[in-house]
Parts: structure tokens; sequence; C-alpha cells
């Protein structure tokens, strides 16, 4: 007796095979717009279904290993990721997916829909990049930091073009080391203490959770000596991760341990403890406005995060409407089944849902950043909490349900399903967990007035809708098509 074997097709190209994102890039970018991005989205969707597919499973059954000392007894601290996890590195970098913003002709192509065409790169890139999006996410925040006026000139020019670097062999990624075990979301609680020793900055204190271990630079947030309690008087530090050859972990950093998660298992995370380690200040750590400084990396990582989510969220949809064709259920093809076409139904809903809400936030971070659009500013400071609380949570929903499609297959490892759950988890947490994120719109919507602008899009939908959607006859058995219920007014 012959054994069965299941055969799924592959699913659709990810910027060919998705109606949806191009019709949204026709709308915002119009059709001049699109046709300009169309062949960098093109190459990085080519890649991504060739040889990043391949590296992303070569760095989720490789996951990064710490070597805490070299043969002779020398501590060293080294993290070694796998060649899948370079791939990817080297891929971000090729395909400007953190670069595209900064660059001087993609400004001038399309403004301040830059960010617009840097939101369509992550939606292709991040699925299957073994979530080097979050290396991604911090070096885009980090750039945001560097670029404002604040910062010393000479440590700008430093760092900053590393990061937004489009060549392999110069771009740098940042990791984020702010949180504290004894802190968490409550900065705080922050005890890491920033010392000026003979001129330089040196921090000392113990980081809980840092990501993107490896990465050659971080942002740390640490206390001035001598400065008060609270959040307010916390300044945003730049560490150097390794020290003048580039591969040895520079003095004052000293790695415990590698984090052992539910999910993000490629991705090197880390308890660091930092011991007069040498770190540059992004603006003057004693004067004001240090965390509000800080804050400028938190937008940019949240709007990465609701990227990222929405991304998970297609791309388990695209594996889910596969596996539906090709399974003969009854029959027939699982995807005529009543019940499953509506649950997928529901799903992509969702999906696109969370990609709009993503796609404008990133909308508006361009505004703010090119035209300095102060209504754009007071809406993204309630947008980018929202985006990031709302594609968290759908996430997690949304993957458990694409588990769930699956049946039995979704539950066995090595079928690559279960990661989607797993990974999903984290969106909710990074970046301040739900209530965390409910209380910072509700901060922006007492302090800010950042209820207004939001509120007027949603009339301004309103009034789309009802153009789009007229009120129905009610004298007629047969309405028209494209109408809806008599709105209120």
């Amino acid at each position: 007796m012959d054994r069965f074997v299941q055969a799924v097709p592959p699913p659709a190209d990810p910027y060919a095979g998705d109606p949806f994102l191009r019709s949204w890039l026709d709308r915002i970018l119009g059709p001049a717009g699109h046709a300009a991005a169309k062949d960098r989205l093109s190459a990085l969707a080519a890649d991504v279904v060739g040889t990043l597919r391949a590296a992303h499973a070569d760095a989720e059954a490789h996951p990064p290993t710490l070597i805490r000392y070299e043969p002779w007894g020398a501590r060293v601290d080294r993290i070694e990721t796998s060649a899948g996890w370079q791939a990817q590195r080297a891929a971000a970098a090729r395909h400007a997916v953190v670069a595209l913003p900064y660059l001087p002709d993609s400004r001038a192509t399309w403004g301040a829909a830059a960010r617009v065409v840097q939101h369509a790169l992550l939606h292709l890139y991040g699925p299957e990049s073994a979530t080097f999006s979050c290396p991604v996410a911090m070096a885009d925040g980090a750039a945001a930091l560097l670029s404002r006026p604040e910062v010393d000139p000479a440590v700008r020019e430093a760092w900053l073009p590393r990061l937004v670097a489009t060549d392999p062999a110069t771009a740098v990624t940042s990791g984020q080391w702010m949180t504290e075990s004894q802190g968490g979301s409550d900065l705080s609680r922050s005890s890491t203490v920033a010392s000026l020793v003979d001129g330089r900055w040196r921090l000392t204190g113990e980081k809980w959770f840092c990501s993107a271990a490896d990465s050659a630079m971080a942002v740390a947030l640490a206390r001035p000596d001598g400065a008060g309690p609270g959040s307010r008087v916390l300044a945003p530090f730049l560490i150097p991760r390794y020290g003048p050859d580039g591969a040895t972990t520079a003095p004052g950093i000293r790695v415990h341990r590698l984090k052992d998660k539910l999910g993000t298992r490629a991705l090197p995370t880390a308890e660091i403890g930092l011991d007069g380690a040498a770190a540059l200040p992004l603006g003057d750590p004693a004067g004001p406005g240090g965390l509000t400084r800080a804050m400028t990396l938190v937008v940019v990582t949240r709007l990465h995060n609701a990227a990222a989510a929405a991304g998970g969220m297609r791309r388990g949809l695209q594996y889910a409407l596969a596996f539906a064709a090709g399974r003969t259920v009854a029959g027939g093809p699982l995807s005529r089944s009543p019940l499953h076409r509506a649950t997928l139904g529901t799903l992509a809903v969702d999906a696109a849902g969370a990609f709009a809400l993503a796609a404008h936030a990133f909308a508006l971070l361009g505004r703010v950043e090119v035209g300095a659009d102060p209504y754009a500013a007071a809406e993204l400071r309630i947008v980018a909490p929202l985006a990031k609380l709302v594609t968290g949570k759908l996430a997690v929903a949304s993957a458990s349900e694409y588990v769930e499609s699956f049946g039995g297959a979704g539950y066995v490892e090595d079928t690559g399903v279960p990661r989607l759950l797993r990974d999903a988890q984290v969106l909710p947490i990074w970046e301040g967990t739900t209530n965390v994120l409910a209380l910072d719109a509700l901060r922006a919507t007492v302090r800010d007035d950042a209820a207004v602008p939001l509120l007027a899009r949603l009339d301004a939908a309103q009034d789309i809708a009802r153009a789009s959607h007229p009120p129905c006859p009610t004298s007629s058995p047969t309405p028209p098509p494209r109408c809806g219920p008599t709105w209120p007014t």
C-alpha cells in the first residue's frame, strides 16, 4: 500500500501575488510612484521566495550560541550566528530595508512617501527573515535618533552612515539595551548609571533583555551620575559593542547568557552586564528631554512591530490558502468548504486591516520627518501605540487560527507552522504590553489632544463609505449593488 504524502503548493509571490499591497501602493504613491518602486519590490520578493527562504530555515535550525572563553582561557563573550542569519543581514542592507527613507534619491523620488515604500519592503522581507526584522527595526530607530539635531555631529557622522549603508560589508545594525529586571516598562526604576570619567562617559548596570546582542552598537538608557529619581532624567547613550578590531567584545561589557525564548529563536537576545563600558551620549545627558529623545527610537520600533505583525499575518494567510487549495476534504478541495472559506475570509479581513493600519502609521512618520507636519505628528502620537497594540493582538489570534487550519500538521515543528504562533507572541510584548500602550494612548489624548486628528480621520472615512455605499432604497424589492444600510447623521 502506497503511503499518502500531502502535496502543498508553494504560496504566491509576496509582491506579484498580493493585489491588496499593489493597490495600496497605487493609491498612496500614484501609478508613477508605484512604478518607480516596482523593480525594487520585485527584486526583494524574488529573493524572499528563493535564497532568503532557505536562509530563514538555516537560521531557525541553527540558533545563536554564546562563546564565553577562547581555548586558552581569555574571556571573549562572542555570539556566533548561522550562515542563514548572516545572509539575512546582507539582504537587509542590499535591499535598503533600513536605509531607504534616509537616502537622498529616495526622498527626491517619493518625498515623505519614502516611508510608505519602506513599509512595503518590510512587508515582504519580515515574515521570512528569521526575525532579522528585529535588528532592522532597532537600526532604523537608532538612525532616527542619531538624526536629531541635539546629537553631537561627530557621533552622528561616525555611526549614522553605517546604519543606513546599503553595502553589506559596511552596514551595521543596532541593539536596544533598555530593559532592566526590576523595572521592565517602569523606566523610573532603571538603575544603570552613567558617569563622566576622565572626559568619557562610562555606563555601569545590568540590562536584562538586550535584543540583537550581536549588533555593532546598542542604544541604552542610563541615569547620569547625580541625577534625581524618576524616568525623565534618563538619557540615551550609544554603546559600541566591539573593540577597535571590530570582533572582540569591548571592555566593560559582559554577556551573562543568551535568553531561551518561546519564539524568535534565531535572534540573539542576551542578559548583559555593564561595568564602566564606554558610551557616547546622544544629546546632553544633563539637559532636559533625554527620555523624549529616546522615544524617537521607540516610536519607530513600535511601527516596525506593527509592520511585522501585519506581514506575518499576510504570510500565514498565504500558507493557509496554499494548503487549503491542495488538501482534499469530503471529496473536494478544503478551499471549497463553506466554513473554512469563512474562516479564511475573516483572517484575510484582519490581515488587510492590520496592513492598512501599519502602513498608515509609516505614512504619518514620513510626513513628520520630511515635512515637519504638526498635524501628522499629533496623529502619530496616538496612532503609534494603537497600531502596535491592535496589530500585536491580531497577530497572535490569527497565528492560532493558522496553526489550526493545518490540523495536526500545524502542531508539528518540522512543518514550520508552529513558528508562526511562537514568533507572533512576542509582538504584544516588545515595545510595550497592551496595557502600557493603552495608557500611552490615554496620555496622548489628554496631554497632546491627539484624538482630534484621529477622530477627524474617522469622520472622513465615514464620508467616503457613505459615498461608496449609498443607502438602499426601502421601496425596491431588489436593492441595487453596492448599497448599504441607512447611515446615521
